[in-house]
């Protein structure tokens, strides 16, 4: 042959230049394939996420106080509505639904064809079943507050009327709950609720059907299990098993999440998502959500916070940004007032960054606070009163970088850090502070109803500020009964210009959520999650597999 002819050089060179051929052919082929095929989601692969704590309750009416339960809940059940990518209501078992001319009457039709994991069909007698269990005080339910004066009716198999005593804007949101199979939770007594199997055996409709939970020794539970739902009413996910793992603490999470033992971690703070090793192959989706984190003062107990401009002086000379990058990494949203840009009710003219130190001396100067010894007084009483806030490290940092922007307008700034337990019944019941730095939970169809009306004032109302103004208060109450969007936020935009001019509180940041996910999990697209638990909202979309097929 020829090779045999050439010389150990030459058989170098020719082996070297084939080699080449082929390797260039194979590139080529590669690159043709490539151009004329896309990407698409396969079914297949298995997601394991970090979550803290441990799961007892996986039951839409229970899980409310615990992110665990909350998780696996949301996608084991279904609700008549859910959440969108962006946090705005969207129908789910529910096919359509209507109101009545005067708002009390919202009329819903359940989609067809919609199993339980068991193999049976959902019908109105579930969900009838479900929300009067929401209503009954033995089952003790955290969701019960939201059903008073709501009666609910199952007319026919597809069909569920709800009637309300009077008009109520976010009612919707209310439907969002997981519904329960009556057919197996109809003879278990009140008392028997929080300790059947079934809630951590779960049987729901949702896009996952419960398959199995691994505990240690001491009856821990180390990981759960659960498989995609193979005639679920909406996509079929991609994803066939997600397991889910418990840790003690976020740290304890992280750790795992760079051992490459779970694929996600959720609710990450700045100085865990610091020690986040692998940035490669690593997503940080900064979420939107609609809690914000405020300063709220007692004029009542503090004689200085009674005087309306030493409130907005301390809001004008309120740094946010700086609070955001050191506290928070830059994982935030300034604020000036309770209404986020991803809220119905915020409005474009809205300014969030206020922050304004010179223009902070001249309210204190021109109304008559001089400074005297680095404090400033007026008629005898200095510009002085005790920050309170709970032991959380955020909070706790938070509230010393507002006492030094504080004592730089000349305000003696002493911070009282306590425990959750101790704040919660010596300080927050007895609205015993003067000045309180704490967090609330909202929603992005917002009503501030429950924060600011003044009958909120006293436990257990959310007006932390005790804020009391006739004029919001009719904003308020009216609101709420108004279905109307545009005349509904033309009422909350007056309720912000009353807090801009008496400034009952000092707005400061809504934080992002960080989720953190390996890059390989794709189809994550979420924004706004109006709950931890929303992340997942959307995991029937999801996927890790992928097949290529013609463009």
């Amino acid at each position: 042959m020829f090779v045999h002819t050439l010389g150990f050089k030459e058989k170098l060179l020719v082996f070297a230049l084939t080699a080449f051929g082929v390797g260039a052919l194979l590139f080529w082929l590669g690159a043709i394939y490539m151009s004329v095929t896309k990407p698409l989601p396969a079914s297949g692969g298995t997601y394991t996420e970090g979550v803290v704590g441990q799961p007892s309750y996986i039951n839409p009416l229970l899980s409310q106080t615990s992110e665990a339960d909350a998780d696996i809940a949301n996608i084991i059940y279904s609700g008549l509505f859910s959440y969108d990518t962006q946090g705005q209501l969207k129908p789910n078992l529910a096919d359509h639904y209507e109101v009545s001319e005067d708002g009390m009457t919202y009329t819903v039709t359940l989609k067809d064809n919609v199993k339980w994991h068991d193999g049976q069909t959902l019908n109105a007698e579930d969900v009838a079943f479900t929300f009067n269990i929401v209503k009954d005080p033995a089952y003790k339910s955290p969701l019960r507050q939201n059903w008073q004066g709501v009666d609910v009716v199952a007319d026919g198999d597809k069909t569920l009327v709800f009637t309300l005593k009077k008009p109520y804007f976010g009612f919707l949101e209310n439907l969002t709950v997981g519904i329960l199979p009556k057919h197996i939770w109809e003879n278990i007594a009140p008392e028997k609720f929080p300790l059947a199997e079934y809630n951590l055996s779960p049987v729901g409709s949702g896009p996952y059907q419960f398959y199995d939970f691994k505990k240690d020794s001491n009856g821990n539970i180390l990981t759960y299990e659960v498989r995609a739902f193979p005639e679920y009413f909406d996509k079929v996910p991609y994803i066939s098993k997600v397991i889910f793992h418990f840790y003690i603490d976020g740290d304890e999470m992280v750790d795992a999440y760079n051992r490459r033992e779970v694929m996600g971690v959720s609710n990450v703070v700045a100085e865990q998502e610091a020690r986040l090793q692998d940035r490669k192959s690593t997503r940080i989706a900064e979420l939107h959500q609609p809690r914000l984190f405020a300063v709220f003062f007692n004029g009542i107990k503090s004689v200085a916070l009674a005087h309306k401009e030493v409130r907005q002086a301390l809001a004008y000379g309120t740094n946010r940004q700086e609070i955001i990058d050191q506290v928070l990494a830059g994982y935030g949203d300034p604020l000036s007032s309770p209404f986020l840009a991803q809220m119905k009710g915020f409005s474009s003219d809205e300014s969030v960054d206020i922050f304004d130190k010179d223009r902070a001396a001249s309210i204190l100067e021109n109304n008559g606070w001089v400074m005297k010894d680095g404090v400033r007084e007026k008629g005898g009483s200095q510009l002085s009163f005790t920050l309170t806030t709970p032991d959380w490290p955020e909070l706790v940092k938070t509230a010393d970088i507002l006492r030094k922007q504080w004592e730089d307008l000349g305000a003696k700034v002493d911070v009282r850090v306590l425990s959750v337990s101790d704040l919660q019944q010596n300080v927050l019941r007895p609205r015993e502070y003067d000045a309180l730095l704490f967090g609330e939970a909202t929603s992005f169809n917002s009503d501030p109803y429950s924060f600011w009306h003044s009958s909120q004032k006293h436990d257990p109302g959310l007006n932390l500020s005790l804020f009391d103004n006739k004029d919001a208060d009719d904003l308020l109450a009216t609101a709420r009964e108004t279905l109307g969007d545009d005349e509904r936020l033309q009422k909350y935009k007056q309720f912000r210009d009353i807090l801009t001019e008496e400034m009952p509180a000092v707005f400061l940041y809504s934080p992002s959520y960080l989720y953190v996910v390996n890059s390989q999990v794709q189809g994550i697209d979420v924004e706004s999650i109006n709950m931890p638990s929303a992340r997942l909202q959307n995991m029937p979309q999801w996927f890790i597999k992928t097949d290529r097929v013609l463009k």
